[in-house]
């Protein structure tokens, strides 16, 4: 079978020829054959025709678009690529100068830790007792720990944050018991945390009791010293708890600086008082450590709720 056809191949072949075709002729039809084998592949890539040219023609625009995507994603990584390493020299500047972004979560709570732990060696110490919390109800306690809430959380923001201790605050307490409830993560606080009394924790001649009751304004804020604040949310307003328990021990008291930049405002209750809750006294005493500026300082802790207004505010 295969000689057989083979044989008819050969002779189809003849077929195709002329009879009277001389050797030239037979040259130039065997050239030509030639040629077309030759320019066969080229013409495929170039320009086929018939279903062959759409098939073609689909796969080239199939490869054109796979280049495409394959040179948008090549582009992409490189543009991350440069945006991440502008983002590393950004931040590198910014944490030098001070200055930290806001979408760098992870570099804020890396520096945040790093401020706070740097105060509990080198800044400014601030003491909470809170060794008077047991008289306090159910809602003062409440409201005491949400006031601690807010004092650390400013002290985080804070480009130069004190070291806070919490001093008479026993773990089965009541308050701790609130704090836990109310302060999201309190328990990963970076502060300090003792049962023992303000006043044996650390010596004595550093401490500065502040209380609206002192005779004495305080003037600066002293990095040797430690400034106590009564922890103490007392809606009976008892007067002179905290003085009085600073003179038992012999302790130097202050009052913040109102009465010296700040004057009463009259109004239709003819309300005015000097106590503040925690935070307001801890916003005033950061802002003045940062800024040196006691009026500045006391507009932002001061409420106008408190009937007190700065010296040139008044019309």
């Amino acid at each position: 079978m295969d000689w057989r056809l083979e044989e008819s191949h050969v002779l189809q072949e003849r077929d195709i020829l002329p009879e009277d075709t001389d050797e030239d002729g037979i040259s130039e039809s065997f050239q030509l054959l030639q040629i077309d084998v030759e320019c066969e592949p080229q013409e495929r890539e170039a320009l086929p025709t018939g279903s062959a040219s759409w098939c073609s023609k689909n796969v080239q625009r199939k490869q054109r678009h796979w280049e495409k995507i394959v040179a948008a994603k090549k582009s992409k990584r490189k543009q991350e690529k440069e945006r991440r390493k502008a983002n590393r020299i950004e931040n590198s500047d910014n944490s030098k100068s001070g200055i930290y972004p806001q979408h760098s979560k992870r570099l804020l709570r890396s520096l945040t830790k790093e401020k706070l732990l740097e105060a509990k060696h080198s800044g400014p110490r601030l003491c909470i007792d809170l060794s008077m919390t047991h008289h306090m109800s159910k809602k003062e306690l409440s409201r005491l720990a949400g006031q601690i809430r807010r004092l650390y959380g400013s002290n985080r923001k804070a480009d130069r944050p004190f070291w806070i201790c919490l001093t008479g605050f026993t773990t089965d307490s009541p308050l701790y018991e609130e704090c836990l409830r109310m302060n999201d993560g309190f328990s990963s606080y970076l502060l300090d945390i003792t049962e023992e009394d303000c006043f044996s924790v650390f010596p004595l001649e550093t401490l500065v009791y502040l209380t609206p009751d002192s005779e004495h304004a305080l003037e600066d804020v002293d990095l040797n010293k430690v400034y106590i604040l009564g922890g103490l949310v007392d809606e009976s307003i008892q007067k002179k708890v905290t003085f009085q328990k600073a003179r038992e021990h012999s302790v130097k008291t202050a009052r913040l600086p109102i009465q010296e930049y700040m004057v009463r405002r009259q109004n239709g209750k003819n309300y005015h008082s000097e106590i503040l809750a925690i935070n307001q006294v801890f916003d005033i005493l950061s802002t003045y450590f940062e800024t040196q500026n006691w009026p500045e300082a006391l507009k932002k802790g001061v409420s106008s709720r408190k009937g007190y207004v700065l010296q040139n505010s008044v019309e």
